[in-house]
């Protein structure tokens, strides 16, 4: 199956072209930029050494995108998704989480108002003063 072409990197002045948002160099740089600027500091406190270890088990349990599976495709984990946010008094327990194929997760967090989402600063905004 033909690819589609490759793009610049989105770094400001960087001409390399790549697959991605950002070419490897600077895909470090771009993820630590969002990490301290953007990402909540609570963040780290939830998904610590633990939590990748809890998601390391529940993806050899469940290799496949439960979504993708419902309908048909066989696609592999990318992602574990809570299904009640640990923001929101969600856990790491077995029936709190999804396995999810990247796409599939980033429409579920879109529609939950996570961080892709347009409205997500009116969304997150408005659960906070509730």
């Amino acid at each position: 199956m033909p690819r589609k072409p490759k793009s610049p990197c989105r770094w400001s002045g960087c001409k390399e072209l790549t697959e991605e948002r950002y070419c490897k160099k600077h895909k470090k740089l771009a993820e630590k930029q969002y990490d301290k600027y953007q990402r909540d500091p609570q963040t780290y406190k939830r998904y610590n050494s633990r939590w990748r270890l809890i998601r390391q088990l529940y993806i050899k349990e469940h290799p496949v995108c439960e979504v993708c599976e419902k309908k048909g495709i066989v696609k592999a984990v990318e992602e574990v998704h809570h299904i009640i946010p640990l923001s929101k008094g969600g856990t790491h327990s077995d029936d709190n989480l999804m396995s999810l194929c990247k796409s599939c997760h980033s429409k579920i967090t879109a529609k939950e108002g996570g961080r892709w989402s347009k409205n997500y600063k009116k969304i997150h905004q408005a659960t906070e003063s509730e």
